[in-house]
């Protein structure tokens, strides 16, 4: 056994039956070895499509997802979806290769610093120099990937060390002992519980990634406390359920930003506060007593100080919180807001309305329908019009919001669970960073059907530069993109076009009912706009509601 067939082995060991990369001169031993692997490998068409398909597998099987690169601008591509898997928490593990040792500091061809460029957005990065180096990063890369908050690990190996021979090394067993509950906290925080009057939930991500939703709606069940979540915790409750209020912040519901604003007290169960969820942060929730429940300490009274926090894993905290009984008026108040405010899709828009078509899609949509989502107002759209049932069923770029997340990451998805049926929204400005995937879904035949809505521009920056900037619009001018159902057909991908609102039933059918993947290229009004939306600076239950012209 070489050292490359020692990361083969230790892939095949965690489980992972889907790897995604693209082969390069220094990684080359390890491609070699995967000719023999018992587990997938597929080929993307970019380094950073590699890296976010690797994210969207993560985020739907529940297991660390895995990128290959090469050295040099292989790995230097890869550090977007990196960042991208830090940001949002997601368990992942990136082996770039590297130029051998010996010429290790030379500025030899295609070597850059790959330990220290990743260092700022990665859990760990290891730089094997030796095969007992190599051996001891993979049996901690993927239990580091996984464990407290998850996030990405970077294995850095140079090209001799993969071709030097080398043992295997068993998966890592964490011997420690699990952290129980703190009863002092515990204590606290239940005081506060029956203190209050006006309880909300504010939740996010981590409840997932914690592999605590069961006892998070358990909770929720048991104490009757209404719910919002962040763009990430979106699934945490199904989207139909009495208690959702919505998702908050920026573009939330109003009927989620004005529960927060009224509240006495906030449960925030894996979130962290971030900008846009909160707002203005001095005036965010500015009548509640805080509980923080999150496994990474770090983020307790980093950007609002807190009167309970409880840092162990939240399927052990969460049932030990108790509240009874729950005050009934507020619990009426803020779901006769859920509809008395709730968005209504209608608009006098020219040609087809994006909002009113998710609706509708959403309610026939099957429940195990993964929808993977770009960066933009298209993303927004879906945040507030499509129902989940989990939040695996709902991928977007939260904290790095990224361009071309999209296509890749339903990429992955579609081998994470490959009987999901599988829906990308994307728009006109986010499709063009990863156009080149096409070729991944018609070869692998992947049955991805892709939502793009075209409005010939960047629209998210445009609508801002109608509102805050006296409509000085600067470059998001995309009218000049190519026939996207041309080029769709170029790759061999099938395309439909669709223009007219009275065309919007044609859509849902042939997403729901047409086999094996499908370009839907729909175009929309370039006026159409996000609402609510709290400008910057501003607190959330300052909303603006303006209309389309």
């Amino acid at each position: 056994m070489n050292g490359a067939d020692a990361i083969v082995k230790a892939i095949a060991q965690e489980g992972i039956d889907t790897v995604f990369g693209y082969p390069g001169g220094a990684i080359m031993p390890l491609y070699d070895a995967l000719l023999q692997a018992p587990f997938k490998h597929i080929l993307m068409r970019h380094e950073q499509a590699a890296a976010l398909a690797a994210d969207g597998y993560a985020r739907v099987r529940g297991n660390v997802g895995v990128c290959l690169a090469t050295s040099g601008p292989g790995a230097t591509n890869l550090i977007t979806g990196i960042a991208n898997a830090f940001l949002d928490s997601v368990p992942m593990v990136a082996i770039t290769g590297q130029v051998a040792t010996p010429v290790l500091g030379t500025d030899a061809f295609q070597e850059v610093d790959v330990f220290g460029l990743t260092m700022p957005v990665v859990k760990h990065s290891f730089l094997t120099k030796t095969p007992a180096d190599l051996g001891e990063a993979l049996a901690q890369s993927f239990h580091l990937a996984r464990s407290g908050r998850p996030g990405p690990v970077v294995v850095d190996v140079p090209k001799d060390v993969m071709l030097a021979k080398a043992t295997s090394h068993p998966v890592f067993e964490d011997t420690s002992d699990q952290p129980l509950p703190d009863p002092a906290a515990i204590r606290k925080a239940n005081q506060l519980l029956e203190s209050c009057r006006r309880p909300l939930i504010y939740s996010g991500g981590g409840v997932s990634m914690g592999q605590a939703l069961s006892a998070f709606r358990d909770l929720v069940a048991r104490t009757g406390i209404p719910v919002v979540t962040t763009l990430k915790g979106i699934g945490n409750l199904p989207g139909d359920h009495p208690l959702f209020l919505g998702m908050l912040g920026m573009h939330g519901l109003k009927s989620a930003n004005l529960a927060v604003q009224e509240c006495d007290l906030l449960l925030v169960i894996g979130a962290r506060f971030d900008d846009r969820a909160t707002g203005k942060l001095a005036e965010f929730a500015p009548n509640a007593a805080v509980i923080h429940c999150d496994v990474d300490a770090a983020e307790i009274g980093k950007l609002r100080q807190v009167e309970a926090s409880l840092t162990e894993p939240l399927n052990l905290t969460l049932p030990l919180l108790v509240l009874d009984p729950i005050n009934p008026h507020w619990v009426n108040r803020c779901v006769s807001r859920v509809h008395a405010y709730r968005s209504r899709p209608q608009t006098r828009t020219r040609g087809i309305y994006a909002p009113r078509l998710l609706n509708n899609l959403s309610r026939v949509l099957s429940p195990e329908a993964i929808v993977t989502c770009d960066v933009g107002q298209h993303q927004m759209w879906v945040a507030q019009h499509m129902r989940f049932a989990r939040p695996a069923c709902h991928l977007s770029s939260g904290g790095l919001g990224t361009m071309g997340y999209g296509l890749p990451a339903a990429i992955g998805a579609c081998y994470a669970n490959p009987q999901a049926p599988v829906l990308c929204v994307t728009g006109d400005g986010s499709l063009m960073m990863n156009i080149q995937e096409f070729t991944t879904i018609v070869r692998e035949q992947l049955p991805i059907k892709i939502l793009l809505f075209d409005n010939q521009s960047l629209g998210m920056v445009r609508q801002w530069q109608e509102l805050f900037f006296q409509e000085r619009f600067s470059q998001i001018d995309l009218s000049d993109n190519p026939d996207f159902c041309t080029v769709a057909l170029a790759f061999g991908l099938p395309a439909m076009r669709f223009e007219r609102p009275s065309q919007e039933p044609n859509i849902i059918q042939a997403i729901t009912q047409v086999a094996g993947p499908l370009l839907l290229h729909v175009r929309i009004d370039p006026n159409d706009k996000v609402w609510p939306l709290v400008a910057p600076g501003q607190p959330n239950h300052h909303m603006m509601e303006g209309v389309s012209k």
